[in-house]
């Protein structure tokens, strides 16, 4: 099963589901992981709620991955309505065809009217073409930036994933897209979506999770670089910030540090590239004021407190909520 494709009925546990996900690099806890298994199996939307840059958005790729499905995704966005969700009419090509049949003598409106509102002038927009494609992998992305009525209305779309086209009638799909949705919870998003979808939060990683994502997904990153970073974005996490840094923030700075040679953390190296990993102003004046990189920066004495806490008789229970 990990040699290939996968499909949705063949996964068994959420076990299968972690080592399939950290086949693609994706490495989930027991709790993310039977998240994804029970939504998976009983058919239900995954509802992954969180700070930008946890992972939301990455497990519906990696999920795309694991099952061979393609990924459809629909970025949410203020303003945005059903028809940009949907589908939308090729008026220019409508138009041309018009041209074309007026110039060859065609006169008959009502025939004319059926040949422009012809499926081939129809161009699906992401909800139709999860609708339409089996099978696939729908991640409807920061709904909490939509508007409270496209809410409603994508409600009404995930009850039963039938999409009626006055024109051409109603499509209904086979058999229902994977889907994920994501809100980095800018604001509240309606209970009534959320009743309809498998609910879960996600966490910054733990010190230990952190460290393996980072070796796992840089593999020329030491060990020593890796456990440095995350202790240092644990720090970085804890202070006053605008935007505490992700996980994907992590690994950019890591990535940066790498690229200019380090194979360990050099405070001064770190505050050179602090834009991979903060990218608010305020928030580089803060660390730089209170010495956060200078922190711990000549010995290993936090690193090795900070990864026993995770690696103690408590790292079981602790890291159980928190994913990559």
């Amino acid at each position: 099963m990990l040699g290939g494709t996968t499909k949705a009925s063949d996964i068994d546990s959420p076990a299968t589901v972690a080592e399939l996900l950290a086949s693609h690099d994706y490495l989930a806890d027991e709790g993310l992981a039977t998240a994804a298994f029970l939504a998976l199996r009983m058919g239900r939307p995954l509802f992954l709620e969180g700070e930008a840059g946890v992972g939301k958005t990455e497990l519906a790729k990696t999920l795309s991955a694991v099952l061979g499905a393609p990924l459809i995704r629909l970025q949410c966005y203020e303003g945005l309505d059903a028809a940009q969700a949907l589908y939308d009419w090729d008026f220019a090509r409508q138009l041309l065809h018009l041209k074309a049949a007026e110039a060859t003598g065609v006169t008959d409106v009502r025939a004319l009217e059926g040949e422009i509102y012809d499926r081939r002038f129809l161009i699906a927009r992401p909800l139709l073409q999860a609708v339409e494609t089996q099978p696939s992998v729908l991640l409807v992305d920061e709904i909490d930036r939509a508007d409270d009525e496209f809410e409603a209305f994508l409600l009404e779309v995930l009850s039963d994933f039938t999409i009626s086209i006055p024109e051409l009638g109603t499509i209904s799909a086979a058999a229902p897209p994977v889907v994920v949705v994501t809100s980095n919870r800018t604001r509240e998003v309606h209970d009534a979506l959320k009743r309809r979808c498998l609910y879960h939060w996600l966490e910054h990683p733990g010190f230990e999770r952190e460290v393996a994502i980072l070796l796992r997904r840089l593999p020329e990153c030491t060990e020593r670089l890796a456990r440095e970073v995350a202790r240092t974005a644990d720090r970085l996490r804890a202070a006053d910030l605008v935007k505490p840094p992700g996980i994907a923030e992590t690994l950019d700075w890591t990535e940066a540090l790498l690229t200019l040679g380090a194979t360990d953390f050099d405070p001064g190296l770190a505050a050179a590239t602090l834009g991979a990993v903060l990218k608010h102003r305020e928030d580089q004046e803060l660390v730089r004021r209170d010495g956060i990189l200078l922190a711990d920066a000549a010995t290993g004495a936090g690193m090795t407190t900070r990864a026993g806490m995770a690696t103690g008789a408590g790292a079981g229970r602790g890291e159980a909520g928190r994913h990559a």
